[in-house]
């Protein structure tokens, strides 16, 4: 196979999916809900208690980025659970691969909610935390192209880029529940309380969710194209390999496509809760609330790019968005420092461009790549995006912001719009 494969958009669809669409997006919707909450009620405590509970002994600053840097081991697992996943996703089918992913995710999480502390273990309860991260990311780097796949391979025509943004829709949703028990729970216990036992209740709370989820996913079928692949025996032995082989100029592009994607959305989330929180020291209930309100306008945006990306196109609607993000890095420093109004002004237009180019960018990656690898070549594409754009944003603004001031961080946002712009240039209309 060759880069020249036809994009998803001209795929042959056949005439009537065995899924019913309802239950195809519930079951995509789902999965990455509960996949996004276990990933961000870490991104959460990683502020609010992990740099008391796990990295003692330590100046303020310095616990903050001990903890963002567990934060990050979670983007650098998933190329890895991209690789094992996505090869299994294209040999034997999406249904039976997003299952063992939101397990691995699911047991990594409840885990952490009964981890011992560093005043009861030491040092091993920090390599214990972050062992648990690196499952987390082991397992959402194997959910994430499944999901996309499980949604845009049982789409009709013209509706690509809609039925992609449904599993999208899990990110906003995760953050909205997972910002949303943290501050529920505030209201409850007091922050004694939550660094001592509190905490772990958001943790512990997701058996309830993998079952549902699993009940959901296993109710669903195969996607119709992967069955087709079957049929003409079209599979690959080693997926992966293929994708090196004859995808590389994809893979290494659209990985910079999704570059401005991840550093957004970690900014406007981890690193404004943890500016809010310990810089300015907005009250944690209050600065929970601005996350919320954040997720909102996140997820209303989804669902306006999904529509309307089918209606454009999705590159000129990513090469659009790009340049407005990149104009929106200059407001960076101006909002911030102008107190809670311009700081809910930020996140309204930084989780409002956030969910522009987030919506679509599921359906942009998966485009380049042919049915029998494009389990493997989008989950690595999307997850070596979050190593280079996701995985050291928070840790990356805090330094820039402590040291060199908070214009720079802008200066970081509008570097990465850069070069997303070239790459979707590059990467030429028919390839998104």
């Amino acid at each position: 196979m060759s880069d020249a494969s036809p994009t998803l958009d001209h795929a042959a669809a056949p005439a009537r999916p065995k899924n019913a669409p309802h239950r195809v997006l519930l079951a995509s919707l789902i999965g990455t809900t509960i996949e996004f909450f276990d990933f961000y009620i870490y991104a959460t405590a990683a502020v609010l208690v992990f740099p008391t509970l796990f990295f003692p002994g330590a100046d303020a600053m310095t616990a903050l980025l001990a903890s963002f840097a567990t934060f990050s081991i979670a983007f650098f697992a998933r190329p890895l659970g991209a690789l094992v996943f996505g090869h299994f996703g294209d040999r034997i089918g999406r249904k039976a691969t997003l299952v063992a992913a939101l397990l691995t995710m699911g047991v990594s999480t409840v885990i952490i909610g009964l981890l011992p502390t560093h005043a009861q273990i030491g040092v091993a309860a920090p390599a214990l935390l972050a062992l648990c991260r690196f499952g987390q990311g082991f397992g959402l780097g194997g959910e994430w192209g499944g999901a996309v796949l499980l949604a845009t391979e049982n789409a009709p025509p013209g509706k690509r880029s809609w039925y992609g943004m449904f599993p999208q829709l899990g990110a906003p949703v995760g953050l909205f529940l997972s910002s949303g028990f943290f501050w529920i729970l505030l209201h409850f216990i007091d922050q004694d309380a939550l660094l001592s036992w509190g905490w772990r209740l958001p943790f512990l709370a997701s058996i309830a969710l993998i079952a549902l989820g699993l009940w959901v996913r296993l109710s669903i079928s195969e996607t119709p194209e992967f069955s087709k692949a079957v049929k003409k025996q079209e599979r690959v032995q080693v997926p992966a390999a293929e994708i090196f082989r004859n995808h590389k100029r994809s893979l290494v592009i659209g990985t910079f496509v999704a570059l401005v994607t991840f550093v957004l959305f970690y900014i406007c989330s981890a690193w404004l809760l943890s500016y809010n929180v310990k810089v300015i020291e907005i009250p944690f209930l209050d600065a929970l609330r601005i996350q919320i309100y954040g997720s909102i306008i996140f997820a209303l945006a989804i669902v306006l790019a999904g529509w309307l990306a089918d209606k454009v196109g999705r590159y000129v609607f990513l090469l659009v968005v790009t340049v407005l993000i990149g104009l929106f890095s200059f407001t960076l420093a101006p909002l911030l420092t102008a107190g809670v109004g311009g700081i809910y002004a930020f996140v309204t237009l930084g989780m409002f461009l956030m969910g522009l180019t987030y919506g679509v960018i599921g359906a942009a990656l998966a485009a380049p790549f042919p049915t029998e690898v494009r389990y493997t070549g989008s989950s690595l594409t999307f997850n070596f995006a979050g190593i280079f754009g996701a995985s050291l944003a928070p840790y990356i603004a805090t330094w820039l912001q402590s040291t060199y001031g908070m214009a720079h961080v802008g200066y970081y946002m509008l570097a990465a719009a850069a070069i997303t712009l070239v790459c979707i240039l590059a990467m030429g209309r028919n390839k998104v």
